[in-house]
């Protein structure tokens, strides 16, 4: 497990932890770095790898010695089931307090996010605001993430790299694993033993043929092996397929340069934000309903101050199953080799209201479906 916190002063990169709460046994000591961004400079941002660590185990920490704040966390468990809580365009509102509050009600064991995170927007102080906001959450269960627009924060001749915060604020393991990407913005990673495969995409750095992201993704796919991998999903920003009026065709030529790789190892889920509402698609390829395709869900949903995007086209597509502009957040409970119960939950219900369900089947365990790839 990888453990970033920010510090006002110099302090030691150490996390010291353990098992049992106020004794530290154990301690790792990683790196510190800081950003410069106009005339922002940042705290000192560390980050340390602790482990080996056993699985489905709570641990309390703390971080640079200071004994005022004990963490915890509880690392993912190593076989299935797997709780995944799944939301996208957090930004930091009152209804991302709402959301959060919601997720925070029932258990889960990791949080994947396509894109948008703090909603800086240039403005840097918010990258500190928003970790404050989601530390209660973020530092008991692994937050894993993808870059959204929203991080990109690149200005004309002043600031010419693009995702400065992001990268430094937000490490995500792209140089560890199986398939090692060598670039912050796209990486995979395994859960449950490897009967999960998740890739995390770059909607926002080169994904055409020939492109590094691209390359990538097709070793990385190569080594997938679905007699032992139950569900592969992907999580992109700009969604692939989309029948809102906000953002249309914006993910258009991603999905023109990639579609084909996913469908190839039959990818069971794709999952996107940007559009600022919730769609749920049929399993589709190559714009149609394919019963071998992935099931496609926007899930753009967080609460960011732009508000929801409500204007969809009429009359609602055939490949698009469910959509509603409202808040809320969703959950991939992955059961067994097999099924997977796919739930979104909208912040207006007070109480645990499942407004949309599915069971998603392993692609994996149909037979028709490696008949067909056989034949491609």
């Amino acid at each position: 497990m990888r453990v970033t916190w920010i510090t006002d002063d110099d302090a030691p990169a150490i996390v010291e932890y353990g098992t049992t709460s106020g004794q530290y046994p154990l301690s790792a000591t990683g790196n510190t770095t800081t950003y410069s961004y106009v005339l922002y400079k940042s705290g000192n941002i560390h980050d340390a790898v602790i482990g080996p660590l056993k699985p489905n185990t709570t641990y309390y920490y703390r971080c640079s010695s200071n004994p005022k704040r004990e963490f915890s966390f509880r690392t993912p468990p190593a076989t299935l089931p797997f709780k995944f809580v799944i939301v996208g365009d957090f930004g930091q509102t009152g209804w991302t307090e709402s959301t959060l509050k919601h997720i925070a009600a029932a258990d889960y064991d990791m949080l994947l996010l396509p894109g948008d995170l703090s909603y800086a927007d240039f403005i840097q102080p918010r990258w500190d605001s928003y970790g404050r906001l989601v530390d209660p959450l973020a530092s008991a269960r692994p937050w894993m993430v993808t870059e959204g627009n929203h991080e990109i924060e690149k200005l004309p001749l002043v600031e010419t790299e693009p995702f400065k915060a992001y990268n430094a604020r937000w490490r995500m393991p792209y140089d560890a694993g199986a398939s090692p990407s060598g670039d912050n913005l796209y990486y995979s990673f395994d859960v449950a033993g490897g009967a999960v495969h998740v890739i995390m995409l770059g909607s926002y750095t080169d994904y055409d043929t020939g492109s590094a992201q691209h390359s990538w993704l097709r070793r990385d796919l190569a080594a997938v092996d679905r007699g032992r991998t139950a569900f592969v999903v992907a999580l992109v920003h700009a969604p692939w397929y989309n029948s809102n009026r906000a953002h249309q065709g914006e993910g258009d030529a991603m999905r023109d340069a990639m579609e084909a790789l996913l469908y190839g190892v039959r990818v069971d889920a794709v999952f996107a934000g940007h559009v600022h509402a919730y769609e749920r698609f049929a399993r589709v390829y190559a714009g149609k309903e394919d019963p071998c395709g992935p099931v496609y869900v926007t899930i753009g949903d967080g609460g960011n101050r732009e508000g929801l995007a409500d204007k969809y086209i009429d009359p609602q597509p055939a490949i698009s199953a469910f959509r509603e502009a409202s808040f809320g957040h969703g959950r991939l409970e992955v059961v067994n080799a097999t099924h997977a119960l796919w739930t979104w939950h909208r912040n207006d219900d007070d109480e645990a209201v499942v407004a949309d369900q599915v069971w998603i089947t392993s692609l994996a365990a149909s037979p028709a479906c490696h008949r067909s790839k056989s034949k491609m």
